[in-house]
């Protein structure tokens, strides 16, 4: 069972993986914060947090790994996301 899990946890990754050439690059994605922190709750302020978005319409470019797209999902109805 844990092979298994192991294996599905590679192939997610490998989908967000291109390589080139001998290196790997991983795709980003920007991230615009559009909507106020009021009535979020406290694990939602600290998503945000970690994404690196204090205020409105501020905008980060991370790289599209499995734990920032997670994230990513957590608080979709207060950011925005551009794929780079």
């Amino acid at each position: 069972m844990l092979t298994k899990l192991a294996s599905n946890v590679e192939l997610s990754l490998q989908k967000c993986l291109t390589v080139k050439g001998e290196e790997e690059e991983m795709s980003k994605v920007r991230v615009t914060q559009v909507r106020s922190i009021i009535g979020a709750t406290k694990r939602q302020r600290t998503t945000l947090q970690t994404l690196g978005l204090r205020r409105i319409r501020q905008s980060v470019e991370l790289e599209a790994t499995s734990s920032v797209l997670g994230a990513i999902r957590k608080v979709d109805h207060l950011v925005e996301v551009v794929e780079l």
